[in-house]
């Protein structure tokens, strides 16, 4: 079923930018360097802050908020959850760290600083990706919808992402860059750009073959991962249970 549903998904992807291939920029990726990921990492969230490197992971059982070292992949902290909890996207707003869940209906806050517990939100929505534009927090769900929500969680304005029209589903991990949303489509190797106004598609980003067939396992899963460092400039991709982190540059398509 799984596999239906990506075949369904990256159909559907492959035929929406067919029909809006005059309006949407298309780009493939060129990999500049490559990191070791932590194999067991089912990477749900990912970013920089203050010069560190996060990472949300997910799965019950094992899901981790961790920092991490970029050269070796391992973490230097480390908070682990309780096994009834699905960790989902994660990002730093406002001196806090926002945590979300994936069905447990709960975002857990801390102090962005000591990684100490604040405290917990109810949330009305499946938890998938999380960012932020610096003004407010911005939320995914699975569907074509992104949240803007104020820093108690409230929803400010809901934006409908489309292309050529067409919805945009399964947006999983989120990272806000240069003014646009960066968005994972679940099972797919594809990453969407959005206008964050209008909820239009305006670029998407082919990751195909990004980690080598050589390099995949039974556990291998989805690419699923962006962070760009914005001291350096560099973006960053990775996936779920991938032995490798990629620093890449956008290559446009002809």
């Amino acid at each position: 079923m799984k596999q239906l549903i990506k075949l369904i998904t990256v159909s559907a992807l492959a035929l929406a930018c067919s029909a809006c291939s005059a309006k949407v920029t298309h780009y493939g990726v060129k990999v500049l360097k490559e990191y070791p990921h932590d194999v067991t990492s089912y990477t749900q969230g990912l970013f920089f802050h203050d010069g560190k490197l996060y990472e949300s992971t997910g799965q019950y059982g094992i899901s981790t908020f961790r920092v991490v070292n970029l050269a070796d992949g391992k973490p230097i902290q480390k908070l682990d959850f309780a096994k009834k909890y699905f960790v989902e996207g994660s990002i730093i707003f406002k001196d806090k760290l926002y945590i979300l869940t994936w069905t447990n209906k709960l975002v857990f806050v801390y102090d962005a600083k000591t990684l100490e517990y604040k405290n917990s939100f109810a949330y009305p929505r499946e938890g998938w990706g999380l960012t932020t534009d610096g003004k407010q927090l911005i939320a995914s769900d699975g569907s074509n919808s992104l949240f803007f929500m104020d820093e108690s969680l409230k929803v400010q304005k809901t934006v409908k992402v489309t292309m050529d029209g067409r919805p945009v589903k399964l947006l999983n991990e989120l990272e806000y860059i240069d003014g646009k949303i960066w968005a994972n489509v679940y099972l797919s190797d594809m990453i969407v750009i959005i206008n964050p106004a209008s909820g239009v598609v305006e670029a998407t980003v082919d990751c195909t073959g990004l980690l080598p067939r050589k390099l995949r396992t039974p556990d291998t899963d989805v690419l699923n991962g962006i962070a760009k460092d914005p001291v350096s400039g560099k973006i960053y991709l990775t996936g779920k249970n991938w032995p490798k982190m990629y620093e890449i540059e956008l290559v446009k398509v002809k």
